[in-house]
């Protein structure tokens, strides 16, 4: 008893120094109110959580309702693009890839399924991901989920019960009733068209269509708009609730939806804010502000997850369905902001470097090279490095080059058998320029993207090998 008891009174000491302590260093903010204090706190975390709603919600009413939209379709019908991303087609802020041909749309699963039909694909890669309003993927359709025959697949709306046809393949419940479709197929500069009949082939209809002749939908270019922003200084949080109600959060989130609400965040919330406290609302405002702020290095460093090697950064197993596993900063930061959605590592696995072996970071000051050894190349179908500016871009440049890959015109391994990767603003001389890499003048950061990747990559005992300066200019 009395050893419990001296414990007790250490804990009890420790505890009033520590308070003592923090009370001297927070003397600046003894005076604000623990409202505004409480709503920024929470709000920070908020927002994390809800980004995707509320970016889901921008791009879906640009994509809809947009004819100047680089991405502008109807509900439930296909956006196809017929040419592969280039800087003069790509959204500042989303990473494109150079290695596929893409296909969007935007599924309104209200009041009825959806058919997502393909045709035949022989043995080119092609893959289908769909997410839910959250950014989490909830189907896979393609060459290694679904295989390469033709087929018909079904999208259902959260709650729907139904009978669908007989020459359904396999089908698909969405966890919203709004959901995003990204398709990719593999194509070169030299296969442009060749891949763009083949997307033709690709169709999306609605059950009540589906099966009849020319049974295409009604085109539906409506849907509400996010709140403005520049007028509003609320108007993201106010996106947010009325995007959350829309779309009702997995029951699994409950705790931090009920903590979101406690100061009026999230699905079921007003949107006027009427009767919120001023403190509250001031709170909210300063997290929306410091939360934002958070995203791009986010981003850039991964969201702090996955594992580290030779300055790469493997992509965690959650990626794609982060949500799920309540790994909300990685959600927010790279499978939302800075791509919309994110592939499965069992579709495509992406590696990112921003720095060389030694943690510097990539400037385009200096000359690198990445060298494969003999048989080390990525375990892949096909493979590409690519070259982005820290938005996330491709870097403009002459050659119109943004990749090198084992599938990419010019591409050459070493007469031993190994490769080398050359990253520098000048040209490194014609005879290796098909694995030359154009930079930028400032920082930039790499992508190695392993499509059906093999075991070995998929368990991360591969490592890519380091991003090492060559020397620097002058």
């Amino acid at each position: 008893m009395k050893k419990i008891y001296s414990v007790l009174l250490i804990s009890l000491s420790l505890f009033l120094c520590n308070t003592t302590a923090i009370n001297a260093q927070s003397t600046s903010t003894s005076n604000a109110d623990w409202r505004e204090v409480n709503a920024y706190s929470i709000g920070i975390q908020a927002y994390l959580y809800a980004f995707p709603a509320v970016y889901m919600s921008y791009l879906r009413h640009d994509w809809i309702t947009n004819p100047n939209s680089n991405f502008y379709m109807a509900f439930n019908q296909l956006h196809l693009k017929n040419e592969l991303s280039s800087p003069k087609n790509n959204i500042v802020g989303i990473t494109p890839n150079f290695d596929t041909q893409s296909v969007w749309a935007w599924l309104d699963l209200t009041k009825e399924p959806v058919i997502l039909s393909v045709p035949d694909m022989g043995s080119r890669y092609y893959a289908f991901q769909i997410a839910d309003f959250y950014s989490d993927n909830f189907a896979n359709i393609g060459k290694l989920s679904t295989g390469s025959r033709a087929g018909n697949f079904a999208i259902l709306p959260p709650d729907w019960e139904g009978t669908l046809p007989d020459n359904i393949k396999e089908s698909f419940r969405s966890r919203t009733p709004y959901a995003l479709l990204y398709g990719r197929t593999m194509s070169t500069l030299e296969e442009e068209k060749r891949v763009a009949s083949l997307q033709r082939q690709y169709k999306l209809t609605t059950l009540s269509n589906f099966g009849k002749r020319n049974g295409i939908s009604a085109k539906n270019n409506e849907i509400w708009a996010p709140f403005d922003t520049k007028q509003d200084p609320m108007g993201e949080w106010k996106t947010i609730n009325q995007a959350m109600t829309e779309n009702p959060p997995s029951e699994v989130d409950s705790e931090i939806i009920k903590m979101m609400a406690s100061v009026g965040i999230g699905p079921n919330q007003p949107t006027d804010f009427e009767d919120m406290h001023p403190s509250v609302r001031k709170g909210l405002e300063r997290a929306l502000v410091d939360a934002k702020k958070m995203l791009r290095p986010m981003a850039t460093d991964n969201a702090g997850t996955g594992k580290k090697v030779n300055g790469w950064m493997f992509p965690p197993s959650f990626a794609g369905r982060a949500g799920l596993e309540q790994e909300f900063a990685y959600r927010a930061a790279v499978q939302s902001y800075s791509n919309i959605m994110y592939n499965e590592p069992k579709e495509a696995v992406f590696m990112i470097a921003n720095t060389t072996e030694d943690g510097k970071k990539l400037n385009g000051s200096n000359n690198y090279t990445i060298r494969f050894a003999r048989g080390q190349e990525p375990l892949a179908e096909f493979w590409s490095i690519t070259l982005y500016n820290t938005r996330h871009s491709f870097v403009a440049n002459p050659s119109k080059k943004y990749a090198v890959g084992n599938k990419i015109k010019g591409f050459k391994r070493n007469s031993d058998g190994t490769i080398d990767i050359h990253i520098q603003r000048k040209s490194p001389g014609k005879a290796k320029e098909g694995n030359w890499l154009p930079a930028p003048e400032g920082d930039f950061y790499l992508i190695l993207r392993a499509y059906a990747p093999r075991k070995a990559i998929l368990e991360q005992t591969w490592s890519p090998p380091p991003v090492k300066t060559v020397r620097a200019k002058k």
